[in-house]
């Protein structure tokens, strides 16, 4: 049975050597002057997965690659399955950590479709869970695109009778036996389940901006050709467009919706305080507790993802500071999180919080976060409407990850009104120690409090979701705003702990 997504690679496929080494030289210098282009302009980064069936002839493409262009400017990648252990973050993660940046050609071998394909093949999962995979790997692949990224998806593939004669043959010589393994032949065996999983993978993943093309592998003079040419096709096509492929976007609330929503700031009760005598008290119980909750042997099933966002001087600072002190240092990370660097603005917005994913058994403290994106950088003009219409979904997708994975994540926006912002301002001009923390940013962004107020509450309606909800604490009087903090963190470690134990 030959399968229609395969059919024209079942077909017999050569190139003579005469004709190979005409052609070569050609390709060699055309792959070469365009990976030089590339980095010169250094707007998008080139993502080239390479995947298939065993023996097809992957590594072998992928050193000749290497060898035909400048190896200084790609990243090559191999990926296998993670069968025999569990990580300790988020699937997702080591494919975050090396994406290539701008300007770069990454060839990733096997990528995030080694995973799915031999779970399912050795019965991990299910239908269901399959089907799981493959939506989060759209996701992804459709952020990537929309970043900006190349993304160049190849299918190496081998009939039955091919792929056992490959097999064969490495197998009986002594320099390449080792390349074939016990999970090879058995799905050498499994040709057509294997086949059928495949053939499933690549029509559901397969898109208009990142199709999947096949490369019939029997040949490597005739493979090495048609990846060199299918590359080098689509780099120059990416390179001679006027504009960048059309973003997706995520279409706003609906605006009667939307208008209700922003009334959420204005009907938080700023009034509640604590006295001086009862907020030491109500302090030492709650840290007491954090302590306890974070040195208890269920943690290291979990890990602890802290986002805390506010306007400027309302307290996230102290309110931290509050929080570590009740915690080893060696459980936590605070991250301070400011303008993207250089390296940072070359990779997808998400990479550099991906890169911040703490293990299991460990905590992250952001001050500020990804969330910047819906925020200041959609107030300021700094990125595209579509980017931060878009940012909504992409981070709800992220979050998504962080929980399915054990991770208790909590998002705080501490809210201080107008006058109370005011008041500390003042305060700081006034007090040397503190002068340093006020500046002219400080002041304009007080000017446009309105758009970040809108900002703020849209933010909330779109990402506050069941597994990683907003917690909205009015923070006039800082001493209760830290109390509450703080039990809310341990309410919900200790409510993780009763649904999810030591899962």
């Amino acid at each position: 049975m030959v399968w229609s997504v395969f059919e024209a690679a079942e077909t017999k496929h050569t190139l003579s050597e005469e004709a190979y080494k005409q052609q070569v030289p050609t390709l060699r210098s055309r792959l070469l002057s365009l990976q030089q282009t590339v980095r010169a302009r250094g707007e998008f980064p080139v993502l080239i997965l390479v995947s298939g069936m065993d023996a097809a002839g992957k590594g072998e493409t992928i050193n000749l690659l290497n060898e035909w262009m400048d190896p200084r400017y790609m990243l090559t990648e191999a990926f296998g399955s993670e069968l025999d252990g569990s990580p300790r973050r988020p699937r997702m993660w080591r494919y975050w950590n090396r994406l290539p940046p701008r300007g770069h050609i990454g060839m990733l071998f096997g990528a995030w479709y080694t995973n799915p394909l031999s779970e399912r093949m050795s019965g991990l999962i299910d239908a269901g869970q399959f089907e799981q995979s493959i939506e989060q790997i759209q996701q992804f692949e459709g952020m990537l695109i929309a970043e900006g990224a190349l993304v160049i998806k190849l299918w190496f593939h081998l009939s039955r009778k091919d792929q056992r004669k490959r097999l064969q043959q490495l197998s009986k010589d002594p320099d390449t036996a080792w390349r074939v393994s016990d999970r090879d032949w058995q799905h050498c065996k499994q040709y057509d389940r294997y086949l059928d999983v495949a053939t499933t993978l690549l029509r559901k993943t397969g898109t208009e901006q990142g199709p999947w093309h096949v490369i019939p592998g029997a040949d490597s003079r005739y493979r090495s050709v048609v990846v060199a040419k299918q590359i080098a096709d689509k780099i120059e096509a990416r390179l001679n467009v006027s504009a960048p492929p059309t973003r997706r976007s995520i279409p706003l609330l609906d605006p009667a919706t939307e208008q209700c929503d922003r009334d959420i700031l204005d009907l938080l009760d700023y009034q509640q305080s604590l006295s001086a005598k009862q907020y030491k008290s109500a302090l030492a119980q709650a840290q007491s507790r954090i302590s306890r909750l974070s040195r208890d042997a269920r943690m290291h099933k979990h890990s602890l993802i802290l986002v805390f966002e506010g306007m400027d001087a309302a307290g996230k600072g102290s309110t931290i500071r509050r929080l570590t002190a009740a915690l080893d240092a060696r459980f936590y990370r605070v991250h301070a999180i400011s303008a993207p660097s250089d390296e940072e603005r070359a990779q997808p917005y998400l990479w550099r919080f991906w890169r911040r994913v703490p293990e299991q058994g460990s905590a992250a403290i952001f001050d500020r976060s990804w969330y910047g994106r819906v925020l200041v950088e959609r107030v300021e003009g700094f990125c595209t409407e579509s980017d931060w219409r878009r940012a909504y979904a992409e981070i709800n997708d992220f979050e998504q990850q962080l929980t399915d994975h054990g991770a208790v994540v909590l998002k705080f926006w501490l809210s201080v009104t107008l006058e109370e912002q005011l008041a500390r301002f003042r305060a700081r001009e006034q007090t040397p120690h503190k002068r340093h923390k006020i500046t002219d940013e400080d002041w304009r962004n007080r000017d446009r409090w309105p758009d970040y107020a809108d900002a703020v509450c849209d933010m909330v309606a779109k990402t506050s979701t069941a597994h990683a909800p907003w917690t909205l604490v009015p923070a006039n009087d800082k001493k209760y705003a830290r109390v509450t903090v703080l039990n809310k963190i341990a309410d919900a470690v200790e409510t993780r702990f009763q649904h999810r134990g030591a899962l």
